[in-house]
């Protein structure tokens, strides 16, 4: 499952993507906002889309969108499990997956335009983790990194 999620500045770019996840066939829960509000807060989004990928890191997958794309990406980045990236490019986003197998990915409304997003996002949502040894290697060292924290 696909979640979704974005602020007032991602909003439309937000609606956007859903429409474009629909034509490729993707299913998806939209976790707001619903409406254009300016006054809504990125991480009252960024928290329910990053909760539901934790539950199934490896199976769910999730998409946010924010002004500068860091405000998501930050939030998104503090539940365990979840490891979002803020793709400004295609190389990026392709390197994020195959190496740290990225289970968010964070879009910027304010810096990246709607063909562009989607072609992030479908080209992110098409590649896979490499499994190479020195990258399963790497993202053992960041679990333990977050078991550290929960034994505190």
């Amino acid at each position: 499952m696909i979640y979704i999620g974005a602020d007032h500045r991602g909003f439309k770019l937000k609606e956007c993507l859903k429409d474009y996840l629909g034509q490729l066939g993707y299913a998806f829960e939209d976790d707001g906002a619903f409406t254009l509000g300016v006054g809504d807060d990125y991480p009252d989004f960024a928290l329910p889309v990053a909760l539901k990928v934790a539950e199934n890191p490896e199976g769910n997958r999730g998409v946010l969108v924010c002004g500068s794309g860091v405000g998501v990406d930050v939030a998104a980045n503090k539940i365990d499990g979840v490891r979002s990236v803020l793709a400004l490019s295609l190389e990026q986003v392709v390197a994020s997956k195959r190496e740290d197998d990225t289970n968010v990915l964070s879009l910027a409304a304010d810096y990246t335009g709607e063909e562009d997003a989607k072609q992030i996002m479908a080209t992110w949502l098409n590649t896979v983790f490499s499994k190479e040894e020195k990258h399963v290697r790497r993202l053992k060292k960041v679990s333990k990194i977050e078991e550290g924290r929960k034994q505190k």
